[in-house]
């Protein structure tokens, strides 16, 4: 069982934490007219990985790049495991990212997707990226301005070596599950909106811990779920916009 150093908390049962995660899924997506097999979760990994792994989660999510390398290293790069960077991006740590993982969710600056793709190496597939979206104009937190993402998804396209998947926002944190859908459907409307001028997109990547089930019914094909399968992090410095809780 591979220990995350940062976080020291045991979680009993993980198998059962990944169950009821799956069920609340599955439920949210039959409310909403929807197949399970639409969406992957993607586990905002704070330890206990090959034990979550043994218990059949694929996807693992990483916020901090100098965590993430020795558990990558310990578990392997591949399909199982599948490695999300979901932290916040910066230029300095986009070399490891490129070569290291296969999905980037928080893509905001067209400077950072151009590094990710001159950095991701050549015998590697595509880079699999998400841009983030400001979603509720909240300054702590990253994102392009919804007016400006047309643009730059237009130049993030022409990059190779990148395979632009879709949109990801982390909204204003709320506890009525309609004020969640609130905020989660405007990235749906903008989803749909880049969609029909071409963008062709498919990866809805929005709903942690606490908002799984508004992502689901508001269209999410990503969940990234950390604490309701691991248990909360300890706390550590850490840039204002973390991706996953």
């Amino acid at each position: 069982m591979l220990i995350d150093p940062q976080n020291s908390l045991a979680v009993p049962d993980l198998a059962g934490n990944l169950a009821r995660v799956r069920a609340r899924i599955a439920a949210a997506a039959a409310q909403s007219g929807r197949s399970v097999d639409q969406i992957t979760l993607v586990g905002a990994s704070k330890g206990q990985l090959a034990a979550a792994l043994a218990a059949g989660l694929t996807d693992f999510g990483e916020s901090y790049v100098q965590d993430a390398l020795p558990k990558i290293a310990a578990l392997g790069a591949g399909a199982p495991p599948v490695w999300h960077f979901i932290g916040a991006l910066q230029a300095n740590k986009t070399r490891a990212i490129a070569e290291h993982f296969a999905w980037v969710h928080g893509i905001d600056r067209l400077r950072i997707a151009e590094r990710l793709a001159e950095q991701r190496p050549y015998h590697a597939p595509a880079l699999n990226v998400c841009v983030q979206v400001r979603i509720g104009g909240e300054a702590s937190k990253g994102g392009v301005e919804p007016q400006l993402l047309p643009q730059l998804l237009r130049d993030i396209a022409r990059l190779p070596r990148l395979k632009l998947r879709g949109l990801m926002c982390l909204p204003p944190p709320e506890r009525d599950p309609q004020r969640q859908r609130h905020w989660l459907h405007q990235l749906r409307a903008l989803f749909e909106s880049v969609n029909a001028a071409g963008a062709g997109l498919d990866t809805l990547s929005m709903g942690m811990s606490a908002d799984l089930e508004a992502a689901v019914q508001e269209g999410a094909t990503l969940v990234r779920v950390g604490t309701d399968l691991f248990g909360p992090r300890v706390a550590r410095p850490s840039p204002s916009h973390i991706q996953s809780s």
